[in-house]
């Protein structure tokens, strides 16, 4: 799979909302500001899942399709598992 700039650009901005954590951290911020920012960070590498998961799911089934593979149920099934895994 080949990742573009927006999903590398999604992970380098998790990136910094992890060091910025780590900062609160060693700055000893309040736990619910730590709190609430590591939710932010979970939701962010969530949603990058999602993004990830679905372009590729697009290349499969582009990749089958053009191949004459029938079977795209599988395909489908494999991306929602790999959904359900990362949660």
């Amino acid at each position: 799979m080949d990742y573009n700039d927006q999903i590398k650009n999604r992970v380098k901005r998790i990136e910094g909302q992890l060091r910025g954590i780590l900062r609160m951290m060693e700055e000893n911020k309040d736990c619910k500001e730590v709190i609430t920012q590591l939710s932010a960070a979970r939701t962010a590498i969530d949603r990058t899942i999602g993004v990830i998961v679905s372009s590729n799911l697009v290349d499969c089934v582009e990749k089958a399709n053009n191949q004459g593979e029938k079977n795209m149920e599988k395909l489908v099934k494999e991306a929602v598992n790999l959904l359900v895994k990362s949660r």
